[in-house]
């Protein structure tokens, strides 16, 4: 891998370890030689992880959309910004850019993110590993949600392998390293589709 996109918060949360979690994945990335992708933002968890890898030596590129400029307030320390005409875009350009995911905590966009690329996994338009960074147990229920999904039928056991979790950084990272998708059946192969 030579670059992570980084799903996270525009907003900070309420724990401490949510924002110290994103300011050390930040520097790890940078001490590894890993390249950031994200969202663009100055703001929230997003500025957070930026700010920590490029203080650290790393390269961080951004991937905003013209809308979200002034509402996330836009980064402009980054190595390079990339400023896109709708959040379509904006995924489909991280994704591109990317060669693994990681969800810190966050909100509803950071949920919609981490479940398209999941979805892409699945109807196979990429292999890139996914993983959650559950600080301070943060996902479970999320996690909980996908087992219940498997046992209730509505998801493969396979479709769940696609998603890493664990809680700490370089338990996460050699995960990701170590990855091999699992097969999930029939698979589109119409990258085009993203």
């Amino acid at each position: 891998m030579r670059s992570i996109c980084v799903f996270c918060g525009s907003r900070p949360g309420v724990r401490p370890a949510y924002r110290a979690a994103a300011e050390f994945l930040g520097k790890t990335l940078a001490e590894r030689g890993l390249e950031l992708v994200y969202g663009g933002g100055n703001v929230g968890l997003m500025g957070a992880v930026a700010d920590a890898c490029l203080a650290a030596g790393g390269k961080v590129v951004g991937v905003i959309p013209r809308a979200l400029m002034e509402w996330e307030v836009g980064h402009e320390g980054l190595s390079r910004l990339e400023v896109v005409d709708s959040m379509h875009t904006r995924k489909a350009r991280m994704a591109e850019l990317a060669d693994g995911f990681i969800a810190l905590p966050g909100g509803l966009g950071t949920f919609e993110e981490l479940f398209e690329i999941l979805t892409w996994a699945q109807l196979g338009f990429h292999s890139k590993p996914i993983a959650l960074l559950n600080v301070d147990a943060y996902y479970q229920p999320l996690v909980q949600m996908m087992e219940r999904g498997v046992g209730e039928g509505f998801m493969k056991a396979e479709n769940r392998g696609l998603l890493l979790v664990e809680d700490n950084v370089f338990a996460l990272l050699r995960a990701m390293g170590a990855y091999h998708p699992p097969a999930v059946g029939k698979r589109i192969r119409d990258e085009k589709q993203l």
